[in-house]
């Protein structure tokens, strides 16, 4: 007995502060989660394979992953051989990247620009973990505007590819405010750490700037409804800082549709409003203006790129960017038309519905 009392006596004298509580795992509530984090199994792929099988299967992104869009297409016109030099502008997850550098055969070196340092880092680790390290990949922390300056530093590229879709990993969590479907703080910076946020750009707009962003961004045709209501809920002081205010002011403008389409309306006027102001925070249009501008003098005579875009505004800069340098001599052939993913990849997929495939080759 007397040996026991010690013993319980021993314990009771540990520090506090040395003992570390046991945390148990977020785990489902229910068979359907809905809360970013509590997705464990989909945040896990290496160790739970069954089920983001299952979520690709029945049409969904895994949490925290992305499923990159028309990677055979790409294959196909980039025809990269080993010993090539190629630059993935847009790095992303790293999925069109692995299946690049696959295509190198381990001879050949692979240049990845990304302007987001959250992901960046764990998709460099990501693609060391298969392999792919320092020898034959880098990763840069860049925007793809700034080509020229690596293109000077490591020569002409023989193949480029640029993804201009924002990745699911950035759209899926709460914490970087992309999506109207969640709640969380209103930012939309692909880089987080430079720049303003969604929030603090509403502030310094008004009523008619808004509204042309909108029409402008994203062809909105309830712009000006959309514009005074959210202007003027900042007027009278109103917090407008997270995703979810953002929604309810839309649907507050958009009252006036007979109920039975208003659901419908609402949700796609929240997805071209937040899509708006993502283009504009990121600047997105002039910096795809200023990679198309320098993309010609980047690519080695004979060289490739393949552009995916998302939405008209972007195709059409693309478009006409390649049908100039065409004409100037500085590309031997272009796309005549748009391509687009299977209809067995947007069953797949349905983040692929939107994507357009253009490409060009540059004049030897």
């Amino acid at each position: 007995m007397e040996e026991k009392n010690q013993n319980r006596n021993q314990n009771l004298d540990v520090n506090p502060e040395q003992q570390t509580p046991h945390k148990r795992r977020v785990r489902y509530k229910g068979t359907h989660p809905r809360r970013f984090e509590e997705k464990y199994k989909e945040l896990n792929p290496e160790k739970y394979a069954d089920t983001i099988e299952h979520v690709i299967q029945k049409g969904g992104t895994p949490a925290g992953m992305h499923i990159s869009i028309m990677v055979k297409e790409i294959l196909d016109f980039l025809q990269i051989k080993p010993g090539q030099k190629g630059l993935d502008a847009t790095l992303g997850y790293g999925g069109h990247t692995r299946a690049m550098l696959e295509q190198l055969h381990g001879e050949g070196h692979i240049y990845g620009l990304d302007v987001d340092p959250i992901e960046s880092v764990k998709t460099k680790k990501r693609l060391e973990d298969l392999g792919f390290g320092e020898d034959i990949m880098t990763v840069r922390q860049m925007n793809f505007a700034d080509i020229d300056q690596i293109a000077e530093e490591v020569g002409p590229f023989d193949f480029i590819l640029a993804d201009l879709g924002v990745s699911s990993m950035q759209i899926d969590n709460p914490e970087r405010g992309f999506s109207y479907k969640f709640d969380g703080p209103l930012d939309l910076r692909l880089n987080p750490q430079a720049g303003i946020s969604a929030a603090e750009r509403l502030k310094e707009v008004d009523r008619e700037e808004l509204a042309g962003m909108l029409v402008e961004n994203s062809d909105e045709p309830y712009a000006e409804e959309i514009a005074r209501c959210i202007t003027g809920a900042i007027r009278r002081g109103e917090k407008v800082d997270t995703t979810t205010k953002v929604r309810e002011l839309i649907e507050q403008a958009l009252s006036f549709i007979p109920e039975k389409e208003r659901k419908e309306a609402v949700k796609k006027a929240c997805a071209r409003t937040f899509q708006a102001l993502r283009i504009d925070v990121n600047s997105e249009f002039e910096v795809l203006y200023a990679f198309l501008d320098k993309l010609p003098h980047v690519l080695a005579p004979g060289g490739r790129v393949a552009i995916l875009t998302f939405h008209s505004g972007e195709d059409r800069m693309v478009k006409k960017s390649f049908k100039q340098y065409q004409k100037a001599g500085l590309y031997s052939e272009i796309a005549d038309d748009v391509i687009r993913p299977s209809a067995e990849e947007c069953v797949r997929n349905s983040r692929a519905r939107s994507t357009k495939l253009r490409w060009a080759v540059r004049a030897k």
